[in-house]
């Protein structure tokens, strides 16, 4: 197979094998894409809900006959500001636009005298990954599934790789969730994904060019060039004893015959469709969503300013009753300002009813509702700091109770998301030579993640150490000489996302400058302290805590 044959292909190892071919059967696959697709169907009134308060105009798995929400039944924008505020949150708290959100570090089976050098290098070609990122499509796509996530609990980010000449070596696109069909595997995740998505032939051409060499898709070109056909993309793990995943694109149209249906098949090391959730209950396949917790909220405060707003018609226009005394029409009444109303002497005319309801109590029970809502789409915990300043202790105290909301969730996402991702990344820039070849296994390199989030840990371990320093000191001059100040001084800096470039490691000290030894010099163990005290007052270090 050829590059241009797929483009997502370019970047798998492109090797064939009789035992990946026989689990490629087009029959085979539609019967197990059915069976995963009647599966999802449990969901997908659920997802409607979801999207029909939350993200309205979605149609995601809208179940038939079901027109699902507009716009125009929406009364309340509180779940709907509030999801979109908690997806820009994860945005800047986990893959951050711009800002370098992840490093690679020499792993635990590297001599200590060869990470030095390794370091540098290592730090070099994550500069160069993150440059990639910043110069794709990264941060436009991977925002738009955050929002499927936040909304559905389950989203997908496609990673391709894009052809020679473009300004970025990756192209990605969001997966929407209705092309999406899943399975999980032994390992626990989303390891088989289908996508199911209808293309234009001029589309397809230019997809899979091949076939532009087949007779039938000629003829049918010509005789409906409007036509569309459903595209349907497999991405299974390999069978043993083969590593990674196997990729199918057929066809879905009864005019085709399984010949040439098959569009273009292979293996991938990495899998391009890198599939995560929210969170899961045991049992389940797809995610739950912060939404889907609140709906309930959702749905009555929808309904309350529903109420409060018809109340509101009628405490402006009023609700009258008049006499049918044969003189008085009210159909020809008009309530406007300066008129004047004819009625026959002696009778009452127009009298106003007074309103059934009082907005007073609607208030209150809106008002609660919506604090739950925005409670459960932790936007009173990623939101702004409404102080304009804060101290040291009160953004610790923020950072941690993040930490304990999120703890779970970013647990997850790091395995189903952050980790993948930056596997295939490097995999497409491996595959290109431009970046040299290691394996990111914690063995050889080891990928470490600086997000704003993922820092959140790093404070937390180096106020433990501080306070493990403080009790130390507090021991007297002959416990702080069994602090090595250089190895503190290392292990700050790996922490804190330091560049590899800026420590000296153990064995690599330059001849004239000897390392400081507390044994020797008793003062510089006793400013150890101090040091950390005044570096975790910064606001530069403190910066990967704040909200």
């Amino acid at each position: 197979m050829t590059r241009s044959a797929h483009l997502s292909l370019a970047s798998g190892s492109q090797r064939q094998d009789s035992t990946a071919a026989a689990l490629l059967q087009p029959e085979a696959l539609r019967q197990r894409y059915g069976r995963a697709r009647s599966q999802r169907g449990v969901w997908e009134p659920l997802w409607q809900d979801c999207y029909d308060f939350a993200l309205p105009a979605r149609r995601p798995g809208s179940p038939a006959g079901r027109p699902g929400q507009t716009a125009e039944r929406l009364f309340d924008a509180t779940a709907a500001d509030a999801a979109e505020q908690l997806a820009g949150s994860m945005l800047s708290q986990l893959t951050p636009p711009w800002s370098r959100w992840f490093s690679f570090q020499p792993g635990r089976d590297v001599p200590q005298d060869q990470q030095g050098a390794m370091a540098a290098e290592l730090d070099r070609a994550a500069q160069l990954l993150q440059a990639q990122f910043d110069r794709s499509n990264f941060s436009v796509e991977v925002h738009q599934a955050y929002l499927d996530l936040v909304v559905a609990g389950t989203a997908c980010l496609a990673c391709e790789e894009a052809p020679l000449g473009e300004a970025s070596a990756f192209r990605f696109a969001a997966v929407p969730l209705n092309d999406l069909v899943l399975e999980e595997g032994a390992g626990g995740r989303l390891d088989t994904v289908f996508r199911r998505q209808d293309m234009s032939l001029e589309t397809l051409a230019r997809r899979y060019p091949t076939l532009e060499d087949q007779a039938w898709f000629v003829e049918r070109r010509k005789r409906e060039p409007d036509a569309r056909l459903g595209l349907l993309e497999c991405v299974l793990p390999a069978p043993l004893p083969l590593q990674g995943h196997v990729y199918a694109a057929l066809l879905e149209d009864a005019s085709v015959d399984d010949a040439s249906a098959m569009l273009a098949q292979g293996c991938f090391d990495q899998t391009p469709f890198i599939a995560f959730r929210w969170l899961k209950a045991p049992g389940e396949i797809y995610g739950r969503s912060p939404v889907m917790k609140a709906l309930p909220d959702i749905k009555t405060a929808n309904k309350v300013v529903e109420l409060v707003l018809k109340n509101a018609s009628i405490a402006v226009t009023g609700i009258w009753q008049a006499d049918d005394d044969g003189v008085l029409n009210p159909a020809n009444v008009k309530l406007v300002p300066g008129a004047i109303i004819p009625k026959a002497v002696g009778s009452s005319g127009l009298t106003p009813l007074a309103a059934p309801g009082r907005f007073d109590i609607s208030q209150l029970v809106l008002d609660d509702l919506r604090g739950r809502i925005r409670h459960a789409l932790l936007a009173d915990r990623l939101g702004q700091v409404d102080a304009p300043r804060m101290t040291a202790t009160e953004v610790l105290e923020r950072s941690a109770e993040m930490a304990r909301q999120l703890g779970a969730t970013f647990g997850r996402l790091q395995a189903e998301l952050l980790v993948p991702l930056v596997q295939r990344a490097v995999a497409i820039l491996q595959r290109r030579g431009e970046i040299p070849r290691f394996a990111l296994d914690g063995r050889e390199v080891a990928l470490v993640l600086q997000s704003p989030l993922a820092r959140l840990q790093a404070q937390s371990d180096v106020q433990s150490t501080l306070n493990w320093l403080q009790q130390v000191q507090a021991l007297g001059p002959q416990a702080m000489q069994a602090v090595d100040a250089l190895a503190v001084a290392r292990w700050l800096g790996r922490t804190l996302g330091v560049p590899g470039e800026f420590l000296i490691e153990a064995g690599e000290q330059p001849q004239g400058q000897p390392g400081i030894n507390p044994a020797v010099d008793p003062a510089a163990g006793a400013g150890l302290q101090q040091m950390l005290q005044q570096l975790l007052q910064n606001p530069a270090i403190q910066q990967g805590a704040s909200i």
